[in-house]
């Protein structure tokens, strides 16, 4: 994979149709389908298709929201999401056009009517179409969004305009590029928590998410600045988030405005952002990823030229591509990508097919090889004629022997200590190349237990005929606990390599 197009870890995603139907149940999307379908006698529009005052108040009646003091807000906004998606097109007439023109100055804005709204194409596709079609409007809605979240406060705005000034986007503290580039770094790495966090409480703590597009990776301790920029991004967080969260894009436990800093006059912080204890973190504001966000963060990235695997991908892939994958899927997500691969296929031909792709001396067969002996182990016995032919391969030998003793099959038999050898150095070869610090005591208890198991290990490890037998026998040196074993481990590495030179 190139430098220019990163490689995300894989997602499970939810099917299509629950991704519809919570599209569908999004209430921002609700209300935009709602008024649409209530347009269909036609509603009087102003300029850029905003919904008129006289029709606001008994659009706002017809979603329920005339006793909330932000309804006709929230119904503006349901309307605008409606023209933005198609679900209601303009017609400008030639009545509304000579009305607007008669108009023109002397009313404010929004009060001409210069065209009418009728139910569009795309509202018909919400009820008839396919799930995808209903997702691709909700996407365009999404996108929509998204372009609010990001703008500055109209308050500032409208204050400037107030003023006689003209706008100075410098004077309200916004950067279109800036404020873009940082949402789509917190849904980036709302998106990579969703992915490692598979099957755990994936909930986001607002001043961490803030924290890790502000601190630095370097920084041990926050200065007092970079708090104060952390606190700043968590109240504009906060105002996104809530944004977003009626088009369905998160879910969001908003801060708790009791515990929103005190401004000073010229309108700063007069107090950094403090540590958080545990009881108090989700006053702070709690943020997540819905099902349907992360389909549409998915989306996003894919467009902008990220490989953004999810579950289900390499179903129609070649035994060769699956192989080369898994071992870089966490191990439930592995799991289940290796489980529809196989549901593709007949046992017999889908071992046939793993097998022939484990093969190979390159530096990333042996993490094949586990790939494959991991997903040979959900395959069924009706694969043993697969697993009996390659009993006598030196590469696949040892793993058919593994699955057929897991099966109590009976007739197998007893492998060669040259095999044992070579399956234990490339087993311990796939394991060095992706050990981390969880499993690196887990790996260290191995190669001890190996070493305790054998006498002589080293003697004999040196000898095995695999690319990969010099760099083993040095990490198990690395790793060894026992000074003694530590010792011979790497006497036989260097024995290793120089017979692989001669």
């Amino acid at each position: 994979m190139s430098a220019d197009r990163p490689t995300l870890p894989p997602v499970r995603l939810t099917s299509e149709a629950e991704l519809a139907r919570d599209a569908l149940s999004a209430p921002l999307m609700a209300r935009a389908a709602k008024l649409a379908r209530w347009a269909e006698r036609g509603v009087p529009v102003g300029v850029g298709g905003e919904i008129l005052e006289e029709s606001l108040a008994a659009a706002t009646e017809l979603l329920g929201l005339a006793g909330d003091e932000d309804g006709p807000a929230y119904t503006a906004e349901a309307w605008q999401l409606a023209v933005d998606t198609g679900l209601v097109e303009i017609e400008e007439t030639e009545e509304t056009a000579a009305t607007a023109a008669e108009d023109d100055g002397a009313e404010g804005p929004g009060d001409a009517a210069v065209g009418i709204a009728t139910p569009g194409e795309e509202l018909n596709l919400l009820t008839s179409g396919s799930p995808q079609d209903v997702l691709d409007i909700w996407l365009c809605g999404m996108e929509t969004v998204l372009a609010d979240a990001a703008a500055p406060d109209l308050a500032d705005i409208a204050e400037q305009i107030a003023e006689g000034g003209e706008l100075d986007l410098d004077s309200i503290d916004w950067n279109p590029e800036e404020e873009a580039e940082l949402l789509n770094g917190i849904l980036g790495n709302l998106y990579l928590l969703t992915a490692v966090a598979e099957g755990a409480d994936q909930d986001v703590p607002l001043p961490a998410l803030a924290a890790s597009m502000i601190v630095p990776d370097d920084m041990d301790e926050p200065t007092d600045d970079i708090l104060e920029e952390v606190s700043e991004a968590m109240m504009r967080l906060d105002d996104q988030f809530r944004v977003l969260e009626p088009i369905g894009l998160v879910a969001y436990r908003p801060l708790d405005e009791a515990l929103i800093e005190e401004l000073d006059e010229a309108g700063e912080t007069v107090r950094a952002a403090e540590p958080l204890t545990d009881e108090d973190v989700s006053r702070y504001g709690l943020v997540r990823l819905t099902p349907l966000g992360v389909y549409a963060v998915r989306a996003r990235l894919l467009d902008a030229g990220a490989d953004a695997p999810a579950v289900g991908d390499l179903t129609d892939k070649g035994a060769e591509v699956l192989l080369d994958a898994l071992p870089d899927y966490p191990e439930a997500l592995a799991q289940s990508e290796s489980e529809l691969w196989l549901a593709a296929r007949t046992p017999l031909d889908a071992a046939r097919d793993l097998l022939a792709a484990a093969r190979g001396d390159d530096e990333h067969a042996p993490h094949r090889r586990l790939a494959a002996q991991q997903t040979l182990s959900l395959v069924s016995p009706d694969a043993e004629d697969a697993l009996r032919e390659v009993l006598d391969d030196r590469q696949l030998g040892g793993l058919a022997r593994v699955w057929l003793a897991e099966r109590a099959l009976p007739g197998i038999p007893e492998p060669s200590q040259e095999m044992i050898f070579w399956l234990t150095v490339d087993t311990l070869a796939a394991q060095l190349g992706s050990v981390d610090e969880g499993a690196e005591a887990e790996l260290r208890d191995l190669v001890q237990g190996l070493t305790d198991q054998h006498s002589g290990f080293f003697d004999s490890a040196w000898r095995v005929d695999h690319p990969a037998t010099a760099e083993v026998l040095e990490a198990m040196g690395r790793l060894h606990p026992d000074k003694k074993a530590a010792k011979e481990a790497r006497k036989a590495a260097f024995k290793a390599r120089s017979r692989r030179s001669d």
